[in-house]
């Protein structure tokens, strides 16, 4: 039988490395779906029981194995359904291709059902590239086109195939005018900024006296130069959230992470250095930078729009940050002076205390960061770890003392609820042989996670190692909403808004053939932990956490002061129960706890 439009296709994404997809059928994308059959498995369909889960999936396969994320959906709904999780991939600069059905060609036009103009609801998350196959000799340089710039540029592309088309045999383009030839393959190039732009920033970095620096996503391959050049200058170290799992926090002068769920540690940094060093970052919230003119800057990136445009810096380097680190050590001498080190380091340890002094905070039933400081030293080697959208992320940015080898990571761009999950199994169908733990709230598990797990049953079989967590902090409120109604808009916890119903994960667990355990209280908590890392299957923790512990920021403004007292005397529902909690919080980071 000749090759269809859609074998070929599939055909070309196994050229193209691609090893597995997730996708959703339906009529509108029929043909594909039987080319995949006849593949016989090469590629893998991965099938979610949502399209929204099957485009978070592809933006966690890109994440955790640095190759391209490919999702598949039919006409209609099923392409709606992937819109959230692709602009979670493209918000976080992450490679996925997004294969979409349509209507045939002849009824194109006609508001035939389950028709919608694809090209223009795709045209934002694809901007990049997004084309739909016309005809047989089109597909082979428009998935090649779709695979190439999704790499290269790092961002989402879409390829729309009407369901007529998808049957028809290939052809390979005419050699005439006109026609076009593609090929497969693509390496990244290694980019340098010029000689004499490395000499100045260099000079910048070395007249330094209190060097600050930041790094984001794109530290993801160059760790070790990163570390160098810090040593070289002397300087701290704070992480983007996407940089959380990349740069170790037992490393000295690593400050954690910055901004609203950023440590004291990186805040201070901060406002005391004389010069920062910005690496593959856009990190959003100038509040939490230098005040402008308050340190000379330098910031290397390999994408050009995202020079400039945070802090004013004075030497912009355009280039891959490994291969940019590496040369500017070159040109940098060793500080002399370590006092700005260790005036970092002592914040950093103070840090750490005061986290161990909030999770001592008594909470009814339990303190959410107890939870999270239990589980810290507990982590394994090279686990791999997800985190919801949610209070969840401010104690996976505090919490957890990241060691060499983990990996991470959170919808951080988009900051999407219901990623959680979905990212825990892609993570884990990538690394069958590593241990996994995601990190949700009871809004985000009830939103998409509950239905992620049907998925999960679905596949942990087949995977080397068993142990796969999912943390559910169980309060009954949508708590990072409910915090930001009080502190931002000074209005008391609305409650038709942000309580949830009771839910028992743990039983829900056990019907799907997983491990439920329950933390009411908070003698459960290692427990617990000791019991969900030895299993011999997925677990889940139904938690139940105090949703009124405040995620306090690093610096509070009288604002947001003013907001929160303003919301305590309108009538908050827990009002008197988070204003001591509150008072408790702060109290015990002023005056620590004794050992």
């Amino acid at each position: 039988m000749q090759p269809t439009v859609s074998d070929f296709l599939v055909s070309r994404l196994r050229e193209w490395g691609v090893e597995r997809l997730y996708g959703y059928s339906g009529d509108g994308i029929n043909g594909f779906m039987s080319a995949l059959r006849r593949a016989e498995g090469n590629p893998r369909l991965i099938q979610p029981r949502h399209e929204e889960v099957a485009a978070f999936m592809a933006c966690g396969h890109a994440k955790f194995s640095d190759q391209v994320g490919v999702c598949v959906a039919t006409s209609g709904p099923g392409a709606v359904h992937l819109l959230n999780g692709l602009y979670d991939a493209r918000k976080d600069h992450m490679p996925a291709v997004a294969i979409v059905g349509q209507q045939a060609r002849k009824s194109l036009g006609t508001d035939y059902q389950q028709e919608l103009d694809l090209m223009a609801l795709f045209k934002d998350v694809a901007s990049e590239y997004v084309q739909m196959v016309t005809e047989p000799a089109q597909a082979r340089h428009v998935i090649d086109q779709a695979m190439r710039i999704a790499l290269a540029r790092r961002t989402v592309t879409c390829v729309i195939l009407p369901n007529d088309v998808q049957d028809l045999p290939m052809e390979d383009p005419p050699r005439e005018h006109g026609a076009v030839f593609s090929g497969v393959g693509y390496r990244f190039p290694q980019q340098l900024p010029e000689p004499a732009d490395l000499d100045a920033a260099a000079a910048i970095l070395n007249q330094g006296e209190k060097v600050a620096i930041l790094a984001g996503a794109g530290v993801k391959h160059a760790v070790d130069e990163l570390i160098r050049v810090a040593d070289l200058t002397g300087a701290g170290i704070a992480k983007a959230i996407l940089a959380k799992t990349m740069v170790p926090d037992d490393l000295p002068g690593v400050t954690g992470a910055i901004g609203l769920l950023g440590t004291e540690a990186s805040d201070r940094m901060m406002k005391e250095c004389d010069t920062l060093l910005m690496v593959g970052t856009r990190f959003p919230y100038v509040e939490f930078l230098p005040e402008p003119g308050q340190a000379r800057a330098v910031q290397i990136d390999v994408v050009p729009e995202a020079l400039g445009v945070r802090y004013p810096t004075e030497i912009n380097l355009h280039g891959d940050a490994g291969a940019t680190l590496a040369a500017l050590a070159e040109r940098l001498e060793p500080k002399a002076n370590d006092k700005w080190r260790k005036q970092v380091q002592g914040w950093i340890d103070d840090w750490w205390e005061k986290t161990e002094a909030r999770a001592a905070t008594e909470a009814t039933p339990i303190n959410p960061q107890r939870v999270f400081q239990s589980l810290s030293p507990r982590l394994p080697e090279n686990v791999m770890l997800t985190c919801d959208v949610g209070t969840a992320t401010n104690w996976y940015a505090r919490n957890l003392k990241i060691r060499q080898g983990m990996l991470g990571s959170v919808s951080g761009g988009l900051a999407s609820m219901g990623n959680g999950v979905p990212y825990l199994i892609a993570a884990k169908l990538c690394h069958p042989n590593r241990p996994a733990i995601a990190m949700v709230g009871d809004g985000a598990m009830q939103m998409l996670g509950n239905n992620a797990l049907i998925t999960l049953a679905k596949y942990w079989q087949e995977w080397e190692d068993p142990r796969c967590i999912v943390l559910v902090l169980n309060n009954h409120d949508l708590s990072q909403v409910t915090w930001e109604q009080r502190v931002m808009e000074g209005d008391p916890k609305f409650d038709i808004s942000q309580e949830l119903p009771e839910f028992r994960y743990d039983q829900y667990a056990e019907l799907l053939g997983f491990k439920g355990l329950v933390m009411r209280e908070p003698d459960d908590i290692d427990r617990v932990w000791n019991e969900a890392l030895t299993a011999d299957r997925p677990v889940v923790i139904n938690a139940y956490t105090d949703g009124d512990i405040a995620p306090l920021p690093p610096h509070i403004e009288f604002e947001q002061a003013k907001s929160y007292l303003a919301s305590m005397l309108k009538g908050d529902s827990s009002g008197l129960h988070s204003a001591k909690l509150s008072a408790k919080q702060m109290g015990r980071s002023l005056f620590k706890r004794k050992k």
